[in-house]
């Protein structure tokens, strides 16, 4: 078991250094049948907002009468309590300061989530925090862009963002500081690139108006502000901790939550990266794992630096 072990860690590591490729997209599997839930698990038990801007997610894993878990998270419906949150897609976000709790059901059956509001204000967009793990996941950093050992066309990324200051200082001094307009913000190459608005080789990486572009918005309006590599994540966490899927076609959502040297925790599963070191066996899309066939596989985490895996 531990070879077996050894194998599926080290070629998994192999795939994320490989580049950020897509898995091969799995044939499409039909949706099974919910099996009779007797009781709902939540992780994590329960939520604490920092701000404005922390946004938290939850499974639901109902549990059958023979034990066997079952990700419902999908097909679960969370209603907030009172108006100290608003949940959106699926996501837990701060409107006021206080505590109130989250009624969630799924398959016919109903638990509570606690959850505390610290503050609802809103803080500025960190560099390290914020803006480095949105370049990783859209890849800007990756080895096949702008992270290659000679960057791309003029313009070079530490691979992965591994050395912030040196990303900052190319961001913000190369081309005398021209990829930044603090006076029409929309008009900032750096907005304008990712977006295609003008030609771009790596097409568009950047919708729009969406929350990745709306951040990257900010962080400029805010007058692009350094901050300290320290405020980089430590480590990451993978939730839940053991996976089971019975069944082909059986799926499970992950959470991956960072954590920082200051003893705060974010939840980063939108920006973490993810992928199946066994795409024949397991399919990963986003953070949804999904049984394929039977046999063995293992899903990769990475985030700014740090992986870990989760064998399925």
């Amino acid at each position: 078991m531990f070879a077996i072990r050894y194998f599926v860690f080290y070629s998994t590591l192999l795939v994320a250094f490989l580049g950020n490729a897509a898995s091969p997209s799995p044939e499409p599997v039909a949706k099974l049948a919910i099996p009779a839930i007797r009781s709902l698990r939540l992780e994590p038990a329960s939520l604490t907002l920092l701000n404005g801007r922390d946004k938290r997610r939850v499974l639901v894993i109902g549990e059958t009468v023979s034990g066997q878990k079952i990700d419902l998270t999908g097909e679960a419906k969370l209603e907030a309590d009172s108006d100290v949150v608003e949940i959106a897609n699926g996501c837990v976000q701060a409107r006021s300061k206080g505590e109130t709790r989250i009624s969630i059901s799924a398959a016919g059956r109903m638990t509570k989530l606690p959850v505390k509001v610290a503050s609802a204000e809103i803080p500025s967009v960190g560099f390290v925090r914020d803006v480095e793990p949105l370049l990783a996941k859209v890849g800007c950093n990756a080895g096949t862009c702008h992270g290659s050992a000679k960057g791309k066309n003029g313009f070079k990324l530490s691979l992965r963002g591994y050395d912030p200051d040196f990303d900052y200082q190319a961001l913000i001094n190369d081309l005398s500081g021209r990829r930044f307009s603090r006076v029409k913000v929309e008009e900032s190459l750096m907005l304008l690139k990712p977006t295609a608005e003008v030609p771009h080789e790596g097409r568009q990486v950047l919708k729009p108006n969406s929350a990745e572009y709306n951040l990257l918005k900010q962080w400029i309006a805010e007058g692009t502000k350094f901050e300290e590599p320290s405020k980089r994540a430590t480590k990451i966490e993978v939730l839940p901790a053991e996976i089971e899927l019975d069944l082909a076609g059986r799926s499970h959502q992950i959470l991956v939550i960072a954590y920082y040297a200051d003893g705060t925790t974010r939840d980063v599963t939108g920006e973490a990266i993810m992928s199946s070191n066994n795409p024949e066996v397991l399919g990963v899309t986003n953070n949804v794992a999904t049984g394929i066939r039977r046999g063995e596989g293992a899903v990769l985490v990475r985030y700014e630096g740090n992986y870990t895996t989760r064998l399925i």
